[in-house]
């Protein structure tokens, strides 16, 4: 697991790689990104629950 001096380093690495200007666009869009798998994620399961069993 990433410890907190990682993960500040892993994010300053990313704004020079990126740049300042692209990462709210990015983030904004890994956002949508969870959102999408996690709302399709549970359309899986609720599908999964009304199948009947084979």
């Amino acid at each position: 697991m990433l410890g907190l001096s990682e993960l500040a380093l892993l994010l300053i690495v990313v704004i020079v790689v990126i740049g300042a200007r692209k990462l709210p666009d990015l983030v904004r869009s890994l956002g949508k990104s969870a959102r999408i798998f996690k709302s399709e994620t549970k359309a899986v399961e609720a599908d999964r629950d009304v199948r009947p069993p084979r």
